[in-house]
């Protein structure tokens, strides 16, 4: 679950003390409540309160990414000793995605060129301002605000949230594309990686990283990698033992599965520093 909540300030996925994962999903007008706990490595236990369940155990299989197949990834992985070693770490991890394209363009803006404790923290602000909580069982639950709340926000709300100026316009573009159909999950779905890419370059503020983050992130696409990023490249020297790896070579060796490197980086810097 640390590879989905990324970092402890975010308050859209939450785990719990005892080891559950909650989320609260919108669905149209409705909202659901999502609680997910693994009693064991091949065993989740999910329950779902709200209308649609079968619909939303559809989404969140495809947010835990449970039906994606490895063996490429593990096979792959033993080509260089400090990536097997992440491989077998971090073994049973699955590649986390956001359960719509929304969220996905939302955060690859809004953490477009930030440390991500810095865009973590707007981000919680913007989710905080925007959604309106719900209460599952004394947890506050916020659902990710839907790009219709984000239309009716001005720039100057958008700034008073931490957002630059610039990115208040990208949001807000995303925001028109999304609730207007210009731009769809299944326009992208049906998509080549790279045809994909290029369909999300074409957006306002979302440039070859941007649209890297959004179809790994967002799509499971493990194809991709999020080339120029500098805390994968920080990820990269301090878990390989040099800093003179060229994250290239590595991605040619990793090939159709270089994608789940970016979570293993996460996940290891992220327990590293637990340990220090």
């Amino acid at each position: 679950m640390d590879a989905l909540r990324r970092i402890r300030t975010n308050v859209v996925d939450v785990m719990t003390r005892d080891g559950r994962y909650l989320r609260a999903l919108t669905d149209g007008p409705h909202v659901s409540i999502i609680e997910v706990q693994q009693h064991s490595d091949t065993e989740l236990d999910v329950r779902i309160v709200g209308r649609n369940g079968p619909r939303t155990l559809a989404r969140v299989k495809k947010m835990l990414g449970t039906d994606i197949d490895l063996r490429g990834w593990y096979r792959r992985a033993k080509r260089r000793p400090w990536i097997e070693e992440l491989a077998v770490r971090f073994r049973g991890v699955k590649p986390p995605r956001y359960p719509d394209l929304w969220e996905a363009l939302c955060h690859s803006i809004v953490f477009q060129q930030l440390s991500i404790p810095a865009a973590a923290a707007t981000m919680q602000r913007m989710v905080e301002h925007f959604s309106t909580p719900v209460e599952y069982f004394g947890t506050r639950l916020y659902p990710f605000p839907r790009p219709e709340l984000l239309l009716g926000a001005s720039t100057r709300e958008l700034r008073e949230v931490g957002l630059s100026r610039m990115k208040s316009s990208y949001i807000l573009a995303a925001a028109d594309a999304v609730s207007r159909g210009v731009v769809s999950a299944r326009r992208i779905e049906l998509l080549s990686t790279k045809d994909a890419t290029a369909v999300l370059c074409m957006m306002k503020g979302i440039g070859p990283w941007s649209a890297a983050v959004v179809l790994l992130r967002g799509f499971a696409r493990l194809d991709t990698f999020p080339l120029r990023d500098s805390g994968a490249a920080r990820s990269t020297a301090l878990l390989s033992g040099s800093r003179a790896v060229k994250i290239e070579a590595v991605l040619s060796d990793l090939g159709p599965v270089r994608g789940m490197l970016y979570f293993h980086l996460l996940l290891g810097a992220a327990h590293n520093s637990k340990q220090r």
